[in-house]
């Protein structure tokens, strides 16, 4: 299991690693707080990723955030031009 947390507002979010892979690709768990950021606060440079094996009653208890789909999102933008 994957604990990606905020240092600054200290939210704490499991993942399962193969659904990480499929968001951000390939890559130790030592570059994932690089990839991702904070939805509580929006920072980047406060987050920390680990991986570590629930045991006993910390895994009844752990709530894990499972991927439900990936939508790629098209968007316009103009420039005008003399």
């Amino acid at each position: 299991m994957a604990r990606i947390s905020c240092g600054h507002c200290n939210v704490k979010r499991f993942y399962r690693p193969l659904e990480l892979r499929e968001v951000i690709g390939n890559v130790t768990i030592d570059q994932v707080p690089a990839k991702v950021r904070c939805e509580k606060c929006g920072r980047k440079e406060s987050m920390r990723a680990e991986l570590f094996h629930p045991v006993g009653k910390e895994l009844e208890t752990i709530r894990f955030r499972r991927l439900v789909e990936i939508r790629w999102e098209r968007r316009v933008i103009w420039k005008d031009e003399l």
